[in-house]
């Protein structure tokens, strides 16, 4: 369900769809229904109106729904009030890239990253959680009612195991730290790019390797480092997690280690899909994580991944500045030689400015 509001255009509302889809195909769960409603502001009691709402519980119960997953970020109180209309489970993009990194976490540091990141969105929805116990609360101004209480006792709970969370991963960073000092010299490209464009399998491909791959949204969540051998010397090329639109910033603050391996990259790995439809706004989805971090001025190699898979002619169409990216295919190597004398060529360029500086 998403809300097309007067500075929206209607692809754009397509794409951010089509990518919910995804979204939710990553967790297997069925999409039956596509809904879009054009309104000049959003409601304040539901986002979408009461009418809206009452067609939303006509399809849930025509479909036998469980779920309606909102693109849009709701507050407790109008998701309270559309599960009471609707009668059934209301979630938002936030919450179900949260459910995707709970799921697809494999390490201990990822997982607590994701436990952070979910303990600090419940912070603002307790309210909405204990929503059952509203009618024993105090009068205005009195606070003790049954419900009050709980509020409380899980918001010290959780505001504690924040805490604990938060200790846990400085830990780990601070020894994350001290083995990006203890990488024996060797140059470190980070490869970055928008979710599910083949950043694992590019790995996988010029180290020869096997990074768990899959062909979901969010399929890698750590931060691994492979080894890919030159003439003369090595390069450390590390995988990390994907960027999204709407990326929830409880994630992207709670995987900052994680992220933190671009900014001590000595370059940048920028991987793109070639044969996606929204090219052009991906790419510029991750330019603009890569300025927010603080990396945008880092030397850049740019790959158009699954180039197999398209035309020269229709990539210049959709992205007029392509011929500053190399055509890639990391499943059947296509190019990989490409970028091997692009990093030869990072490389030497490296040495250059390193003599120059002594």
């Amino acid at each position: 369900m998403a809300l097309r509001l007067p500075k929206i255009s209607p692809k754009d509302v397509t794409d951010h769809l089509d990518e919910l889809v995804a979204l939710a195909d990553s967790l297997d769960v069925a999409v039956v229904e596509r809904i879009v409603q054009s309104r000049p502001a959003p409601e304040a009691a539901t986002w979408i109106g009461a009418g809206k709402a009452q067609e939303l519980k006509g399809l849930a119960e025509q479909h036998s729904a469980g779920l309606v997953i909102f693109d849009d970020e709701l507050s407790p109180a109008q998701l309270r009030n559309l599960e009471k209309i609707i009668g059934t489970r209301i979630i938002t993009r936030t919450e179900l890239i949260l459910d995707i990194f709970a799921h697809k976490a494999r390490t201990f540091e990822a997982k607590l990253q994701v436990e952070l990141a979910q303990l600090e969105f419940s912070l603002t929805r307790l309210r909405h959680l204990w929503s059952h116990l509203e009618g024993q609360r105090g009068g205005i101004g009195v606070r003790g009612g049954a419900g009050e209480r709980q509020i409380e006792v899980d918001r010290r709970q959780v505001r504690s195991r924040i805490t604990t969370l938060k200790k846990r991963l400085s830990e780990i960073r601070d020894r994350r730290t001290v083995q990006r000092s203890n990488r024996l010299g060797f140059p470190v490209g980070a490869v970055v790019g928008y979710t599910n464009v083949g950043k694992s399998t590019l790995v996988n491909r010029i180290a020869g390797t096997k990074l768990y791959t899959e062909n979901k949204l969010f399929a890698t969540l750590d931060a691994a480092t492979r080894r890919v051998e030159f003439e003369g010397g090595n390069v450390l090329l590390t995988d990390t997690v994907g960027f999204i639109r709407k990326f929830p910033p409880q994630l992207a603050a709670s995987f900052r280690s994680t992220i933190e391996e671009a900014l001590d990259a000595d370059f940048l790995v920028h991987v793109a899909d070639a044969s996606h439809p929204g090219l052009k706004d991906q790419i510029a989805t991750v330019e603009k994580f890569l300025e927010e971090m603080g990396a945008e001025k880092k030397p850049v190699i740019k790959l158009l991944n699954k180039a197999d898979l398209v035309r020269s002619l229709d990539l210049r169409r959709r992205n007029p500045s392509i011929d500053e990216w190399i055509p890639v295919s990391a499943k059947s190597g296509a190019g990989m030689n490409l970028f091997r004398d692009a990093i030869r060529r990072m490389l030497k360029r490296r040495m250059e400015t390193q003599a120059v500086g002594s």
